[in-house]
């Protein structure tokens, strides 16, 4: 009894955490927002929904910011489901994240962009008679967050955006904006552009997207380490959202939750659909609906279209996997990773996302990842 109240008061703490706003985002690391947009709390799931299926101890994992608002939300409300259990996700970067995994100190890593085989090669070492695998767990739009004094609406296409974050368009009243915004009153403030100081998926994902819808614009590689001239850097979404909070003339990417948490405005995309499209979950969704299983076996990698122009649809999208080995994870911690996992791709966990600005995998992606973590050894 005292070690189960132990358990609920931790995650009370937790719920009381995260949704202080962006004074734990930066003094604790903790990127989470449980609140809906007029302020009113989530539902935790019953506790019926949540198996826990002999999962014990502290089971550590890092990785993904981009997906640490969702993760603690699970988190909160998986521990307040199972006594006795620590789930411990250390908010850093995809790169560090699978670092992380690729040494065995963590039972999985949260990552933007699917290992590249030399990442798999090595994970070998670790995953006795196995491998790393991808499961797309998360997904969501990249949000680009702009604070510009006395604009609250802003609509960018991929070319333009290019031009920003590549110093080549300097001040908001450029004509390649004004274009784009009629009728919109645009100051002459100079272009504060922010981007991620650390090799983050994040960072790999917006690339993709303008390497692939406006490549000549764009002709830097797409990776995790930033390459584009000029420009701020900030360590991690978090970073970057409160310095684009705090910046007059800012602009810069992150998880979409993170522009919500903070009250950051959000540019819609010029994507050749008849209307701009908003950065909403239901909307990275439309895009993501379209992705395909480019892994193979139990390697469920997505390759995704960047240049879609369907309606609705935000092509400025990312979808974060949980690493983990097929085979030989540490028996210590494979019955809760395999009990955390199956709650986050539950139907009860996916709903969290929608709820809180992210974007649902697709049901029938999701149904295959539900079968690779029970078939996890």
């Amino acid at each position: 009894m005292k070690l189960q109240r132990k358990n609920m008061l931790r995650a009370c703490t937790l719920g009381a955490l995260v949704v202080s706003g962006a004074l734990v985002l930066t003094a604790c690391g903790s990127d989470d927002n449980t609140k809906s947009g007029d302020g009113t709390a989530k539902a935790a799931p019953a506790a019926g929904e949540i198996k826990c299926d002999g999962a014990k101890g502290k089971l550590l994992a890092s990785g993904s910011s981009a997906q640490k608002n969702a993760v603690d939300l699970w988190v909160k409300n998986y521990m307040a489901a199972c006594s006795g259990v620590e789930v411990n996700y250390k908010s850093s970067s995809s790169g560090e994240g699978i670092v992380a995994f690729n040494q065995g100190t963590v039972g999985f890593a949260g990552s933007d962009s699917a290992l590249k085989p030399d990442q798999v090669e090595e994970s070998k070492k670790i995953c006795t008679g196995g491998q790393g695998i991808n499961l797309p767990m998360v997904g969501g739009p990249v949000a680009l967050g702009f604070n510009v004094a006395g604009v609250d609406k802003l609509n960018l296409d991929a070319a333009t955006i290019a031009n920003i974050f590549n110093d080549k368009i300097k001040k908001w009243d450029d004509e390649a904006i004004k274009k784009l915004n009629p009728g919109v009153t645009l100051p002459s403030t100079a272009i504060q552009a922010f981007h991620r100081s650390d090799d983050s998926g994040t960072t790999e994902n917006i690339t993709k997207y303008l390497k692939a819808a406006a490549p000549d614009a764009w002709p830097h590689e797409a990776a995790k380490k930033w390459a584009a001239p000029g420009g701020q850097a900030a360590s991690g979404s978090a970073g970057v959202a409160a310095q684009v909070k705090q910046v007059d003339g800012a602009i810069g990417y992150f998880e979409l939750s993170f522009a919500s948490a903070q009250g950051i405005k959000t540019v819609d995309l010029n994507t050749g659909a008849a209307a701009p499209v908003k950065a909403t979950g239901e909307n990275a969704s439309k895009a993501i609906a379209a992705a395909k299983i480019s892994g193979t076996g139990s390697d469920l990698a997505l390759k995704l279209d960047y240049t879609t122009k369907a309606e609705g649809a935000y092509p400025l999208v990312l979808v974060t996997y949980e690493v983990v080995c097929d085979k030989g994870n540490k028996a210590e911690t494979l019955p809760t990773v395999k009990s955390f996992l199956n709650y986050a791709a539950s139907d009860a966990g996916q709903k969290v996302l929608l709820e809180n600005g992210y974007a649902p995998i697709p049901a029938e992606i999701n149904a295959k990842v539900r079968e690779v973590v029970n078939s996890l050894g």
